[in-house]
């Protein structure tokens, strides 16, 4: 039927993705990566993203600190922007965060899709706001003030001396070197998406269904070359 060759069309597409810019060298979970993607299709068609980037990043919690747990991805080329390290909130656990929360003074990171916002500069220089799109799991973020920044303790040399990254108040801390590069390729209503080791969290924008039909009707280039 029609909806399976739209959906075999889709799975190809995240393949093909995957793939070409050599993700699973990079450290990404296939399936993590689906999900992302899915949530990122099932949000094309909404107002809330920027009809001019196509860029997705990616955190997943369910690895270690000391891993290279951060991915952005540029979806209209299939490449492979960023791969790099990322801390979790202190509440949220030591070398692997295993709580995650939406409620202020947590100090957990949360889960779920959210879309990036404006940018200042605050007390860790150039930072970052972000809207929790995810009822009940991180609808709170900007109430709690969870914003992309850089920080000294997310650094290969803390891992080398720690064995583990250092850890937030629930932001998703970046590298001080790359925070300003990295927020000026994502800001302006683009998807980021934080995945977890949680039985838990649940999402409206997991949606397989909406996800192909928005990414066949966005005349995606797979069609072209079939």
């Amino acid at each position: 039927s029609k909806n399976n060759l739209n959906s075999e069309l889709f799975n190809q597409h995240i393949a093909s993705v995957y793939e070409q810019a050599s993700l699973a060298k990079a450290g990404l979970d296939q399936n993590v990566f689906k999900k992302a993607l899915i949530g990122y299709y099932n949000l094309k068609k909404t107002q809330l993203l920027s009809a001019q980037k196509s860029v997705l990043t990616i955190i997943d919690f369910s690895k270690k600190s000391s891993e290279k747990r951060l991915w952005i991805i540029d979806l209209e080329s299939s490449k492979l922007l960023f791969n790099t390290l990322v801390a979790h909130g202190r509440g949220s656990g030591m070398d692997i965060a295993t709580s995650f929360s939406n409620q202020p003074n947590s100090h957990q990171s949360s889960l779920g899709f959210y879309v990036t916002s404006d940018t200042y500069i605050g007390k860790h220089g150039l930072s970052m706001r972000l809207d929790g799109l995810d009822k009940g799991f991180n609808t709170n973020a900007k109430e709690r003030a969870v914003v992309v920044h850089g920080a000294d303790y997310v650094s290969q040399s803390f891992v080398n001396q720690t064995g583990r990254l250092g850890r937030s108040h629930g932001c998703p801390a970046l590298p001080v070197e790359l925070t300003k590069t990295i927020i000026n390729v994502i800001k302006g209503q683009t998807v980021l998406f934080i995945n977890g080791p949680s039985v838990q969290y649940r999402s409206e924008f997991l949606d397989q269904n909406i996800a192909v039909a928005n990414f066949i009707s966005s005349g995606s280039k797979l069609q072209a070359s079939i």
